[in-house]
């Protein structure tokens, strides 16, 4: 419970830290983000409980990684992340999740995420930002990439790249559970 609550207050800090940096009120950024401004309200103030789906949403429009809305102080140069230390910032009913694992530094960061797709799961994301490429690397099972509407059977062993911008969608395919890894490339963004 208590790693929650500092989980909770560092977003908090982070998302209206990002926000004033931006130069937006609550209201503009509730309108860009499409995000209910009670809920930014919560959130500024550590209350709530906010989705992956809402941190991407805030992310985008503020012009920073996801992980730049969830991380502490900075660590060493050198980090080495286990996935069972990395609570799931996504999970479905059929027991698949996502789990932001890192975000490298720089300019342009890369956003490194572990998943796990349980077979006929599906999680929907929104468009982000122009100029957002991701990569998916399948290391077990398969799974079925839907960019604009369009399905794509990536299978162990493959990597498939997009443009983030469009919409898309991450599916278990296959009878057995598919794992992989996933890159976020962000471009050079202000603040960055």
């Amino acid at each position: 419970m208590g790693e929650t609550a500092a989980a909770l207050r560092t977003v908090a800090h982070n998302v209206k830290a990002a926000r004033a940096r931006a130069g937006l009120s609550l209201d503009e950024l509730s309108r860009r983000a499409q995000v209910s401004k009670g809920a930014l309200v919560g959130l500024e103030k550590a209350q709530g409980n906010p989705n992956l789906a809402t941190l991407v949403r805030l992310a985008d429009t503020l012009g920073v990684p996801v992980s730049a809305l969830m991380q502490g102080p900075p660590e060493d140069r050198f980090r080495v992340v286990s996935a069972d230390a990395v609570e799931p910032l996504w999970t479905g009913e059929g027991g698949s999740e996502a789990r932001l694992m890192l975000t490298t530094s720089g300019p342009a960061p890369v956003e490194i995420w572990r998943w796990r797709l349980e077979p006929g799961e599906e999680y929907p994301s929104h468009p982000h930002q122009a100029g957002v490429v991701e990569t998916v690397s399948v290391t077990a099972g398969c799974m079925t990439l839907v960019v604009d509407g369009v399905e794509h059977t990536v299978e162990a062993g493959q990597t498939a790249t997009f443009d983030g911008d469009a919409a898309h969608a991450y599916r278990g395919a296959g009878s057995g559970t598919c794992h992989l890894i996933m890159t976020v490339h962000l471009p050079p963004g202000p603040g960055r």
